[in-house]
């Protein structure tokens, strides 16, 4: 089978490239990615794929990419919410024109399958209890409004065009390769260098952590056994706060909590919503389940990056004006 997957360098996309080609050595993959400042040919280094570095707002690109590919996984996105507080053209024009772009390419290649990768986001803050798929879209951010905006026109082309959608909303995905603006590999990677790391309030927004190798074998599942036009949520159940994953950070480095650094309200960052959680019994249905416990998996995590300097060195040198902007002096970057 031959398998066109969009945003391959990035994080999600380089785990469920790396996952595929280990698993499924027969069938053949063509990776398109843009390569902004979040993407690194690096992470396929050695992969037997055809790469392309191009838009996938350019149509002919787009077509050409998925010449004579049975299925499309479609990762590529402008993903960092923070980012899109300062304006959100990038991320409409991504998201919402470059995804357009890809599900015309799809119908005119006509492919077997399009799964369009979406979020949790899209249902915007969930007090208590979890989302479901059939739940309202509410999103507080930029970012999850051209992420709903992106989901509901794949949604609209198997609806108009009948072409053979499928759409996946995952948790927050932790593990290696994650681009060191994320609170993880942020974390982590300031409390390697002993510096602060930032608490927005008093810690206590929580997430549904979900192991990336976990997401991908979710993925690969709806792939396989979904139902076109339906949605598919992939959450672990792993509620977590700001705070529980900063502690444990800064416990398996052996670092002092004198690190945590407690922003005051002013400086919580605008919709900033206080819990996400995502019910998975559809896609329990097909048979998957995730197999990664929480705290093995983010301590694996955070020895990845102890044990891979420069490469997060190398990636976070791309956003020091992003860094000194978002956060200034307070938590200035070395290097």
């Amino acid at each position: 089978m031959k398998l066109l997957v969009t945003g391959g360098a990035g994080f999600i996309g380089t785990n469920f490239v790396r996952r595929w080609c280990r698993l499924h050595p027969d069938d053949e993959l063509v990776v398109l990615d843009k390569l902004t400042y979040a993407g690194c040919r690096e992470n396929l280094d050695g992969l037997p794929i055809r790469f392309v570095e191009g838009d996938i707002c350019d149509a002919p690109t787009a077509l050409a990419a998925m010449d004579g590919c049975a299925q499309v996984v479609h990762f590529a996105a402008e993903s960092h919410v923070d980012r899109s507080l300062y304006g959100g053209a990038e991320f409409l024009n991504t998201s919402v024109f470059g995804t357009w772009t890809l599900l015309e390419a799809a119908r005119q290649v006509g492919v077997e399958r399009f799964l369009m990768i979406s979020t949790d986001e899209v249902y915007g803050p969930v007090p208590s209890g979890h989302s479901l798929e059939s739940d309202e879209l509410k999103p507080s951010s930029p970012y999850a409004a051209s992420k709903v905006a992106a989901d509901r026109l794949a949604f609209s082309y198997f609806v108009t065009h009948k072409l053979p959608v499928l759409i996946t909303r995952s948790s927050n995905n932790y593990g290696p390769y994650q681009y060191p603006e994320k609170q993880l590999p942020f974390f982590t990677t300031q409390a390697l260098d002993g510096q602060p790391l930032p608490i927005y309030g008093d810690g206590g927004a929580c997430r549904d952590w979900l192991h990336v190798d976990d997401n991908c074998a979710g993925i690969e599942t709806v792939l396989r056994a979904g139902v076109p036009g339906e949605v598919y949520n992939i959450g672990a159940d792993n509620q977590r706060s700001i705070l529980d994953n900063a502690r444990l950070i800064l416990d398996e480095l052996g670092q002092s909590e004198s690190l945590l650094s407690f922003l005051a309200n002013e400086s919580i960052r605008p919709g900033h919503d206080v819990r996400y959680s995502v019910a998975s019994s559809k896609l329990h249905a097909l048979g998957w389940r995730p197999t990664v416990d929480v705290e093995f998996g983010l301590r694996a995590t955070v020895r990845w990056y102890a044990e891979h300097r420069p490469w997060w060195e190398m990636m976070r040198a791309r956003s020091k004006e992003f860094f000194a902007r978002h956060y200034g002096a307070r938590i200035a970057a070395k290097g």
